[in-house]
């Protein structure tokens, strides 16, 4: 139904459109950069290792996974997991991404507040993503305020996760940055580079992030709840 609403597009538009530019930009920079072997020879597992022996943090399994740039931590099972390309790399690419996610396992170590509202929020936003389109469809079609309401509460819980996302991203990777350049895991002239990685894939959180708010945007203008009228 949604799908079909001409004002729908003018919401998701922006948001798509950036998210293509910032996945290539991502891809394109990780790439790059890939091609580019780090003067210590490190992998990316063996950096991010070295970053968490380092700080003590010697119970955070490193797996490899499968999937390109498919890497996370999760702060759950207190794992780092590393796609191939990432793991077994020995790329500034490959240092810059894993020791970004060894920064999270750092963030959950040293009580980072957001990390723990996120990850509260994690049962909410997933069932606000998946139920709250749906109430936005039902709850116009039957003239349900209630549905509405309830779906745009559901879908604004997503949209915080999202928002969140950002500072808790962006500290992961200052944590990763000021690591491996004082543990000489890349040089200064090599610290550039490996810091064009992280900034890229920055960008596709600000994407997920401007996407989510003019979803929202959109439901509740369309439902009524923002701008006085059902439309």
């Amino acid at each position: 139904m949604l799908m079909f609403d001409p004002i729908y597009w003018l919401f998701a538009l922006p948001g798509l459109v950036l998210g293509m530019v910032a996945a290539m930009l991502t891809k394109s920079t990780f790439s790059k950069y890939a091609r580019v072997a780090a003067h210590s020879g490190m992998t990316g597992a063996q950096a991010a290792q070295q970053m968490l022996t380092s700080l003590g943090l010697d119970d955070v399994r490193i797996n490899a996974i499968q999937g390109f740039l498919s890497d996370h931590y999760d702060p759950r099972n207190n794992t780092l997991n590393l796609s191939p390309d990432v793991y077994q790399g020995r790329s500034l690419a490959a240092i810059g991404v894993a020791c970004h996610e060894a920064g999270h396992a750092m963030q959950k170590a040293s009580g980072y507040a957001l990390m723990g509202l996120r990850t509260s929020l994690l049962p909410v936003t997933i069932m606000g993503q998946n139920i709250a389109p749906i109430l936005f469809g039902i709850g116009l079609l039957v003239n349900s305020l209630m549905l509405l309401k309830i779906g745009a509460i559901l879908f604004a819980a997503a949209v915080l996760f999202t928002i969140i996302t950002l500072p808790i991203e962006w500290d992961a990777s200052a944590r990763a940055k000021r690591y491996i350049v004082q543990s000489g895991v890349v040089t200064a002239a090599e610290y550039p580079s490996a810091a064009k990685v992280l900034n890229a894939a920055f960008l596709t959180y600000v994407a997920g992030a401007v996407t989510a708010v003019l979803q929202l945007l959109y439901f509740l203008m369309r439902s009524g709840l923002l701008g006085g009228r059902r439309r």
